[in-house]
This record gives C-alpha cells, structure tokens and sequence, in this order.
C-alpha cells in the first residue's frame, strides 16, 4: 500500500471511529468505558495520520 493510500485508510478509520462515539454517546444505554475506549483509538489513529504526514 502507497503512503497515500495508508493515510486515506487512516482517515476512514478516523471517520468511522467518529461515527461510533456519536453512536454511542445518543445511545441509551451510554457506556462512559466504551466512549472512552473509542476515543482513545481515534486519538491513536489521528496521531498516526499526523506521523505520516509530517514526514513528507
């Protein structure tokens, strides 16, 4: 996979994990362990996102 193609990867998953947290912060049954959990995997993901980027 190119480096472009990683990084448009890296910004689906970003989105998709974005998706989640609104998903299942309108939940009724909202679970502050899960929210905290995906937030910490769109951090991780956006953090790689920046990597790529800034080594081109």
């Amino acid at each position: 996979m190119t480096t472009e193609g990683h990084i448009a990867a890296l910004e689906r998953r970003h989105q998709e994990l974005d998706r989640q947290i609104q998903a299942e912060m309108q939940s009724t049954r909202f679970d502050d362990l899960a929210v905290a959990a995906l937030k910490r995997k769109k951090l991780e993901v956006k953090d790689e996102i920046f990597r790529f980027n800034a080594t081109q």
